[in-house]
């Protein structure tokens, strides 16, 4: 007897259906065609097992699983219980009339017990899409796909649960969630603040300026100066993630198997802090079956690199092309796929290798020209990526010590989300374009206009300081930025001035 139910594999941050044919008739073997890796084809041994245990019978007959499109390499343990529920089908041991009505995903233990799979939440947007009853799954994922409306989601335990749901006689109930309440209780929902931080105000307000137009930093300062714990604390600055944001951040983070037991949706902007000792395909995806790597997992969140020049230099070139065009594309023999990466980097560094030189207390040790060569480990197009180049000073016993209440991240965040505002009605035409760091050359002349002081101010600056043509698009962009968070409609020339500071690796002669 033929069988029929439905799987899917996810390619990407997309899924698509995968039909499961299993054909029993007489004969002794069993067959599994269709392309499939050698996790689907171990599958015959743990359905073998489950079944047993469940107490039915693996049919002694030829049986013939075709997973299709044939074409489509399938990887993966998730196609066993559709593959186990398909046989007992076919072999006549249960009638499950409404089978090829929900889409079905599990990985099998020997005992018939499910484990969770991965990529569940683009599987369950794709169900929708094709227009399943329901989606069937291992309950530690139900939270996950119940994201999705219109579709009934069924947390199962075991094998004998799906039978019982699909024969009729299950007390289960599908999972339902309020989308809106896991989204609004989550939100904003950050361990470190920026009331924890004492002084640094320059630095909390260039990571502010970031923060309002969605600038990189690159923040220069002598260790034990606090540049990773304001990093920490940018994402709690950051505007409130939109539900499609939230969606799109918590697809890749499902597909590369981070969402861990019973969790739902991705509500804070995600942080990623990856170790100097990263591979590249680590940084920016890869791999046999292409996965995404810390890049996207930083999508509409915050990568935060420390000790930059201890990066292999291949690693940090790659990032170059993602920065760009923010998403990565990963290629194949057989496949491509796309993987977004729309990500604000932070990066940090010494000034030179003993971290001590323009300290204003402890002398540099650092030979003649080891600043310079230091500094060279960063690349000048990886740097032309980076508006905000900032001076950390250490903090003096007297502003630790100061019973002065710092401001706290919800204040900032208010300020922030005021420029974006601003930003959102001006780039309305242009919906690829959401903040001031994404503008393109072009754009950045007809928005960012600045008075003949202005030139006149941005002329002496680059001469005086000597600073490189590549920093003249960044200052307009972020003076762009300084005057949305002051709520000028153009940029004054206090603006521009406090833009120009922030360029500090531009000036020539800036590491003696």
């Amino acid at each position: 007897m033929l069988a029929k139910s439905y799987g899917s594999s996810v390619y990407g941050v997309n899924a698509s259906i995968i039909t499961i044919e299993v054909n029993v008739s007489m004969g002794t073997k069993f067959h599994m065609v269709g392309l499939p890796d050698n996790a689907v084809k171990e599958s015959e041994h743990r359905i073998d097992a489950a079944i047993k245990h469940t107490n039915y019978r693996m049919p002694r007959q030829k049986v013939v699983v075709n997973l299709a499109p044939a074409d489509v390499k399938k990887e993966g343990s998730a196609y066993d219980l559709p593959i186990a529920l398909g046989i007992l089908k076919g072999s006549e041991q249960i009638e499950a009339p409404e089978l090829e009505q929900y889409l079905i995903m599990g990985e099998l233990a020997l005992d018939g017990m499910l484990r969770p799979i991965k990529g569940v939440l683009p599987i369950a947007i794709e169900a929708r899409k094709q227009g399943f009853k329901g989606f069937i799954l291992p309950e530690e994922n139900a939270s996950e796909a119940a994201i999705v409306n219109n579709l009934e989601v069924v947390g199962v335990k075991s094998l004998r649960d799906a039978i019982d749901y699909l024969e009729g006689t299950s007390t289960i109930k599908p999972v339902e969630i309020d989308t809106r309440d896991v989204f609004f209780y989550n939100l904003n929902t950050y361990d470190a603040d920026f009331a924890d931080v004492q002084g640094q105000e320059n630095i909390k307000r260039a990571l502010e300026i970031a923060a309002a137009g969605g600038h990189n930093v690159i923040m220069v300062g002598p260790p034990g100066a606090g540049k990773t714990m304001l990093a920490k604390r940018l994402p709690s600055i950051l505007p409130p993630l939109s539900l499609v944001e939230a969606l799109d951040t918590t697809k890749i983070h499902s597909v590369a198997g981070r969402l861990g037991a019973n969790a739902s949706l991705i509500a804070t902007r995600p942080y990623r802090a990856p170790h100097h000792t990263i591979s590249d395909v680590a940084l920016v995806g890869g791999g046999g079956i292409p996965q995404p790597g810390e890049i996207s997992l930083a999508h509409n969140g915050v990568l935060f690199l420390d000790e930059l020049p201890e990066f292999k230099r291949t690693v940090l070139e790659v990032m170059r092309q993602p920065l760009e065009e923010r998403r990565v594309t990963i290629s194949r023999a057989k496949v491509s796929v796309d993987f977004p990466a729309n990500f604000m980097l932070i990066a940090s560094m010494n000034p030179c290798p003993c971290g001590y030189y323009n300290h204003p207390e402890k002398e540099c040790v650092c030979p003649p020209g080891a600043v310079q060569r230091y500094l060279n480990k960063v690349s000048g197009p990886l740097l032309d990526r980076i508006d905000l180049h900032v001076e950390v000073t250490p903090v003096s016993f007297d502003q630790m010590t100061a019973d002065r209440k710092a401001e706290s991240s919800e204040e900032i965040r208010a300020r922030v989300i005021e420029a974006r505002e601003m930003q959102k009605k001006r780039f309305e035409q242009t919906p690829e374009i959401h903040s001031n760091a994404l503008m393109p050359s072009q754009m950045v002349k007809e928005i960012c206009q600045i008075n003949t002081a202005g030139k006149a101010l941005l002329k002496n600056a680059m001469e005086k300081l000597g600073l490189s043509a590549r920093a003249y698009d960044r200052i307009l962009k972020v003076a762009r930025t300084i005057a949305d968070l002051a709520g000028s409609e153009e940029i004054k020339i206090e603006h521009l001035a406090e833009a120009i500071q922030y360029r500090s690796l531009d000036r020539e002669g800036w590491a003696g």
